[in-house]
C-alpha cells in the first residue's frame, strides 16, 4: 500500500439502473426498484475504485465485512451516486463509510471492509 493512502480519501461513482439490478426477479410482486445486493455490490465497487491507486504492484484487495442498511427505494431507471470514504486504516484492513443517494435522497448507508492482500500467495491459497 502506497503512504499516500490515508484516512479521509474518498471516491463517487454514480449509475443509471437497470431492470437486472432491481428486485421483481425475487418475486414480490411490488414494481421493479433497486436491490440491496447491487445497492452493495456498487459500494463494493467504489471502494474498490478508491484504493486501486494506491496498491503496489503484486497487491490486491478483497472485501471481508458489511454492514449496510438501505433506507429507501429508488425505482429502476433513476440514477444512483455511491460515496465511499477512507474511515480507518488498521494494517491490511481498510474501513470505509459507504453512502447511497438517488436523485432525490440517500438510500443507504454503512461501513464496509476491505483487506490487502498478496495477489500471488492468494492465488496460491485457491
Amino acid at each position: 500500500m502506497k503512504p499516500e493512502f490515508t484516512a479521509g480519501l474518498s471516491a463517487e461513482l454514480e449509475e443509471q439502473t437497470t431492470e437486472e439490478q432491481g428486485v421483481r426477479h425475487l418475486g414480490t410482486g411490488v414494481r421493479s426498484v433497486y436491490s440491496t445486493p447491487a445497492m452493495i455490490a456498487m459500494m463494493e465497487r467504489t471502494s474498490i475504485h478508491l484504493v486501486r491507486p494506491y496498491l503496489e504492484e503484486g497487491e490486491g484487495s478483497v472485501g471481508t465485512r458489511v454492514n449496510i442498511s438501505h433506507i429507501a427505494a429508488t425505482p429502476i431507471g433513476m440514477k444512483v451516486r455511491v460515496r465511499s470514504t477512507v474511515k480507518e486504516i488498521n494494517g491490511r484492513r481498510i474501513t470505509f463509510a459507504v453512502e447511497a443517494y438517488n436523485e432525490k435522497e440517500k438510500i443507504g448507508e454503512g461501513t464496509h471492509e476491505r483487506a490487502i492482500i498478496n495477489i500471488k500467495k492468494f492465488s496460491e491459497k485457491s
